[in-house]
């Protein structure tokens, strides 16, 4: 499910769930506003007095920091991916990114993404070649045995020969059929992992799902938080 962003702004989600503009904020303002101060009073617990006060202002100057580059990155999204992605969805999102904890998770995931893929691939590849090396014996010894055999068999040869390269290709697509099953089913595997682990680690929107529109959602989730991630990690140019 996750994807490397690198150049994501103009890569569109893998479905679709209908196209629209993000929501516009202006009727959601004093709602939107009510429910961010709802959201930093979670971060006023375990602080006292004047303390509490500067790290209650911090939490929240960095939870609006978030948003609004969040809000500023969902417009590079293709439209038929911003409809379902409102104020309070990128909100909450915002408020799981607070302490970076969550950036390191879904970097965590990508690499394991990546080492799997290329694992499979490469079992696939090894299988591939056994294949190419298994035909290509039996057809070498086919010559052989041709070159041996006298004219009026020759028929006879060829015909069970016919038979027995069949044979073989049926049972090499069977083993090829199996491999693939296997990398759909690893693959879904790791969709699963990463969802649980989204969903334990509080980020909204993320559980253990197969349905469509959900997963595009999920998706594009990701992809924010791996462009923000990007972005807050290219050095700052200084002033000249």
């Amino acid at each position: 499910m996750l994807r490397d962003t690198g150049n994501a702004s103009s890569r569109d989600g893998p479905r679709g769930w209908g196209a629209g503009p993000v929501p516009a904020l202006g009727e959601e303002e004093a709602e939107a506003q009510a429910l961010a101060a709802r959201n930093m009073e979670r971060f006023r617990a375990g602080y006292g007095g004047e303390e509490a006060g500067d790290q209650q202002a911090r939490q929240q100057a960095r939870h609006y920091q978030l948003l609004s580059d969040l809000q500023a990155l969902v417009k590079d999204l293709p439209s038929s991916s911003q409809q379902r992605l409102s104020y309070t969805i990128l909100s909450d999102l915002a408020l799981a990114l607070i302490d970076g904890t969550v950036f390191e998770i879904v970097q965590g995931l990508l690499e394991i993404q990546h080492l799997t893929e290329k694992n499979l691939y490469n079992q696939r590849l090894k299988l591939h070649h056994e294949h190419r090396v298994l035909k290509q014996e039996m057809l070498h010894k086919h010559k052989e045995d041709q070159q041996c055999c006298k004219p009026h068999n020759m028929p006879l040869l060829k015909a069970a020969q016919q038979r027995e390269l069949e044979a073989m290709e049926q049972r090499l697509h069977e083993e090829q059929r199996r491999m693939d099953e296997k990398i759909v089913l690893e693959l879904d595997q790791k969709v699963i992992d990463q969802q649980s682990t989204l969903e334990k680690a509080g980020v909204s929107g993320f559980y253990v799902t197969t349905n469509t529109q959900e997963l595009t959602l999920q998706m594009n989730l990701l992809e924010l938080i791996q462009k923000l991630q990007q972005k807050k990690s290219l050095p700052r140019r200084p002033f000249t």
